[in-house]
This record gives structure tokens, C-alpha cells and sequence, in this order.
């Protein structure tokens, strides 16, 4: 848990209004907050995706996808205070799209370890080893639901839409990855 808390945020109110205003202004033309909204956002989107796609490449298409989609469609964007749920389920949808083109739901390609962590740069170098290592110990549902609700914000039963998995899933799987984390980083097997 210490190892997540290191890396790790959730999205406050503050940068749920913050993103919003991005969103708004993205949807009159303006440029300058698409990048804004990129910048400050990114490694969630990224997280995601290469959680969904198990591959560096991929993930970066999905993220480039994912504000070019987002540019075209701010202009229909509603507020209801979850500006990163709207984000995610963007790049939830490029994810799913892109694996139904490629028939590539049973893949086991393997997490690059190069890029896996390149979006957060507040992380040291043995910190991004570690981290690595840990997440290399979860399946991939939880791989994916450690990073919507530890790296996003997310609450388990928006989770729970998202994946379209019940509720009690996502909590009890959520914890076994927890687990399997403070195992390995406690044990000291990484």
C-alpha cells in the first residue's frame, strides 16, 4: 500500500472542475486547453489503456485516439462532476474497438517494461522497477482495476459499469490485488 501511495492520486473536486473548464473550452476550438487537458490527464488515460491492451504500442495509439475523439466530441459533453469517468470510457471504447479489429481478446503479449511507466514523472527510476515488478504479479482484470481506482479515481461500482462485472467482483478482486501487492513488497520477493 505505502509502494501505491507513491504513485498514485485520485481525482478531487477540484480537478474534476478544473477538467471540466478544459473540456469547456476545448469545446469552443480552444487548442491551448486540449494540451492543458492532455498534460493533466494523460497518465490515467495511458494507465488504462495499456492495462486493456497489454501493449506499449497500442496504448499509445489509444491515448492519441483518445484526445483526438475527445476534441471532436467536447462539444456534447454534459458535466456531471466525473469529467475522468466521461474520459476513460472514451478510451475504454477506442480499447474495445481496437482488440475487436485486431481478434486479439486472448493475447498474452507481455507488458513492455520501458514504457509502462513513463507518464508518471514524479516516480524514480527504482521506484518505476518496483512498481513494474508488482504489477507484473496481477491478473489482468485486476491489473486494470488497481489502475481505474488507485492511478484514476474511481469508485468500485463505477468500476463495476465500466468492466460490466458486479460490484462484489470488483471489490474482492480489488483486494487480492492489494494483497498480492503488500505480499510481494513486504515479502520481499520483487
Amino acid at each position: 500500500m505505502v509502494l501505491l501511495s507513491l504513485v498514485l492520486a485520485k481525482e478531487n473536486s477540484s480537478d474534476s472542475d478544473l477538467i471540466d473548464s478544459y473540456i469547456e473550452q476545448i469545446a469552443v476550438g480552444d487548442t491551448e486547453a486540449l494540451g492543458l487537458l492532455y498534460h493533466h490527464t494523460k497518465a490515467s488515460v495511458y494507465s488504462y489503456a495499456l492495462s486493456v491492451m497489454k501493449d506499449t504500442h497500442d496504448a499509445e495509439d489509444i491515448l492519441h485516439d483518445c484526445y483526438v475523439k475527445l476534441y471532436s466530441a467536447a462539444k456534447d459533453y454534459i458535466s456531471q462532476g466525473k469529467p475522468m469517468a466521461w474520459i476513460i470510457t472514451i478510451t475504454k471504447n477506442l480499447c474495445l474497438k481496437r482488440l475487436k479489429e485486431k481478434k486479439n481478446f486472448t493475447d498474452e503479449t507481455e507488458l513492455d517494461p520501458e514504457k509502462e511507466l513513463e507518464f508518471s514523472a514524479d516516480v524514480s527510476e527504482d521506484d518505476r522497477i518496483l512498481i513494474r515488478e508488482c504489477l507484473r504479479k496481477l491478473s489482468d482484470d485486476e491489473r486494470r482495476i488497481v489502475v481505474l481506482h488507485a492511478v484514476s479515481g474511481f469508485l468500485h461500482r463505477e468500476i463495476a459499469e465500466f468492466m460490466n462485472i458486479p460490484l462484489s467482483t470488483v471489490i474482492s478482486k480489488y483486494n487480492r490485488a492489494i494483497a498480492k501487492l503488500e505480499k510481494s513488497f513486504m515479502g520481499g520477493k520483487v
